[in-house]
């Protein structure tokens, strides 16, 4: 193990200083762009060769090319700031900001050891720089840094700094970087620093003319309404009466830690890495929270992982696990797993790292517990499988009562002609969806040459409401054939609801029932909670005043009255239900109202119940309830409708 670490730390120091002779090497080379107007290439041939001829390596050599600069610019008898200061300022701090070590000595003094070339510097102009040859100097360095002029107030007090150049690769918490920092003021852009450290360290800078490093210092900002708390090792060096500034965020790693975390909980998903070499294996935290398993056990190993699969599941997982170790290609496999909180749905996705023979040397991929997808899944195929036979039961049942009906009552139109009275008849049944409703009639003529009218309407759809029609139409034909009085009738249909069904929910319906006796024209009517009928007499139409009677079902001590009306030669009665006159959102007195119009309108002689019914505004194909009306006229013609 300990040669393991010590093998680990001699490459993390290698890394560390190639990063770093890179960095000194692009720093050489954009001073050379800048001081030579050359390209990139050239620039870099112009370092090649110097380190060629002096024999020595490339990062030497650029590490030499930037002290030489720092020499001519501070070999001045200017005593005043310069750009030379600046320049100088720059790259030291550049170069101690990329991990360079600081010189131990004068830099002016360690120049006077350099060896001559042939090819000398540019000569040094003694002036005050302009901001667009510190903004080139800026554009040759990497990471982040600015140039800042202070803003000075009454007494020469500082009370802002401005940002007159930024390096092109700076970057500030707010995500602002090279030219958009450039104009804009410290306490404009981060309010915060004020009375801080950081603000301090500027002045003393200023006010000392040495270089001041902070500790790392922490500063939040509020972003788009989220406070942002960053870590930053701030550097500010002195140059011509402005700072130098260069910064590193010592929080970016964290960040992208935390980032990482979050989406592997929220999508409860975990990385893992096997390393076939070493056969390391790694896991992430949310692994181990996918597998139920304690960190302090580590991963597990790929000989435990079988003891922890449903053995039917074990076949597809290991011939998975086979084509990725020994044919190097990826898998994207869902399995269970069982853990102490009980079997999990899981699913692997990873692919194979192969040597150049081809071996299989690193497994890398995730884990994600795909549990509660899988259970909302399974509840909605439960759902639909019990969604798709419950509305198989309702088609079978909605088209068994069909039949019913039509069998009790086949004709959706007639007309009947008993002694000297004539009955027409519209019957529409609604077919909304599932539901068929429970409206029904009978006429019949008895066998004393009477005759028996009756309609209901029975509360409720389906397969109950059709079974009570039946039950109620054929017990009121057969007790009115055995002369049966209407009250007692409406009476034993009473007793005959409450006592059917499961004892738990009861039946109710509304009756009206009618006999008429030929020889005397007198009609005799009871009702049980039924609408009243209409009579149109001389052109003129109105509601009969209804018997005492309440709905069938309703109660055990129900009473039911009788009415009597004698019929005038051309007499029309109406009886009829509920669905021919309600609407929704309409009061029953006002659809009681609007039948008396309709009615009014439709009684001249050419006129068939058929175009009452289309008057009130019902649709002929698709019924919103069932629609049931009988008129009876006294001495018509045997017309057809």
């Amino acid at each position: 193990m300990a040669k393991v670490v010590a093998r680990l730390s001699a490459e993390l120091s290698l890394v560390k200083d190639t990063v770093t002779s890179a960095a000194v090497v692009e720093q050489a080379k954009g001073v050379l762009m800048v001081t030579h107007r050359s390209s990139a290439e050239q620039a870099g041939e112009e370092l090649a060769e110097r380190a060629r001829a002096g024999g020595r390596s490339l990062a030497e050599e650029a590490r030499l090319t930037l002290d030489r600069l720092s020499s001519a610019l501070l070999d001045t008898r200017d005593p005043s700031p310069s750009a030379e200061r600046f320049g100088a300022d720059l790259f030291s701090s550049a170069r101690y900001r990329n991990g360079g070590s600081r010189p131990t000595a004068r830099v002016e003094d360690h120049a006077k050891t350099l060896p001559r070339r042939t090819r000398r510097l540019p000569p040094v102009r003694r002036r005050r720089p302009k901001l667009p040859m510190a903004q080139a100097f800026l554009n040759a360095l990497s990471g982040s840094v600015t140039l800042l002029t202070p803003v000075r107030g009454r007494g020469g007090i500082v009370e802002d700094y401005r940002i007159d150049g930024a390096s092109p690769e700076a970057i500030d918490i707010a995500g602002r970087t090279g030219k958009e920092l450039v104009g804009l003021r410290v306490l404009e852009a981060y309010p915060m620093v004020l009375g801080t450290e950081l603000w301090d360290g500027y002045r003393s800078a200023l006010e000392t003319g040495t270089v001041w490093t902070g500790a790392p210092f922490e500063y939040e900002e509020v972003v788009t309404g989220i406070p942002r708390l960053s870590r930053f090792r701030i550097r500010a060096a002195p140059s011509g009466g402005r700072l130098v500034v260069s910064w590193e965020r010592l929080d970016a790693g964290e960040h992208e830690q935390h980032r990482n975390m979050v989406i592997q909980r929220l999508g409860n998903l975990g990385w893992a890495d096997w390393d076939l070499a070493t056969n390391m294996i790694t896991w992430s935290e949310q692994v181990y929270t996918i597998f139920g398993r304690d960190p302090s056990e580590g991963p597990m190993t790929l000989e435990e992982l079988p003891r922890h699969v449903p053995e039917e599941d074990l076949p597809a997982l290991g011939a998975n696990v086979e084509r990725l170790l020994g044919d190097g290609q990826p898998i994207d496999h869902a399995f269970r797993i069982i853990t102490p909180a009980g079997v999990r749905h899981l699913r692997i996705v990873a692919e194979a790292e192969r040597d150049a023979e081809g071996n299989t040397v690193e497994v890398r991929g995730f884990f994600q517990d795909t549990t509660a997808a899988r259970n909302i899944e399974q509840e909605l195929l439960e759902r639909q499988l019990a969604t798709t036979a419950q509305r198989i039961q309702l088609n079978t049942e909605r088209d068994f009562a069909a039949r019913l009906r039509r069998a009790l009552l086949p004709l959706p139109q007639q007309s009947l002609r008993v002694a000297d009275v004539r009955i027409d008849v519209v019957y529409q049944p609604a077919h909304q969806g599932l539901n068929v409703g429970g409206d029904w009639y009978s006429a019949i003529e008895l066998p004393d040459g009477s005759l028996f009218v009756v309609v209901g309407d029975v509360a409720g759809h389906g397969m109950d409401s059709v079974g009570t029609m039946a039950q109620l139409r054929f017990t009121a034909k057969g007790m009115a054939v055995t002369g049966t009085p209407l009250t007692g009738i409406l009476s034993r249909l009473n007793f005959l609801l409450l006592h059917s069904g499961d004892g738990l929910t009861v039946s109710t319906a509304t009756v009206i029932m009618a006999r008429y006796q030929p020889g005397t024209r007198t009609l005799t009517w009871a009702r049980a909670g039924h609408l009243p009928p209409l009579l149109v007499r001389g052109g003129r139409a109105r509601y009969l005043d209804p018997p005492e009677g309440v709905l069938l079902g309703a109660t055990h001590d129900a009473r039911y009255g009788e009415a009597t009306l004698a019929l005038s030669e051309s007499d029309e009665l109406f009886l009829y239900t509920d669905g021919l006159i309600e609407q929704p959102g309409e009061d029953l007195d006002e659809s009681l109202a609007r039948l008396v119009a309709a009615v009014t309108a439709t009684s001249a002689p050419h006129c068939g119940l058929g175009d009452l019914v289309t008057t009130l505004g019902v649709p002929g194909d698709e019924p919103r309830d069932d629609v049931c009306v009988l008129r009876i006229t006294a001495d018509r013609s045997n017309e057809q409708l």
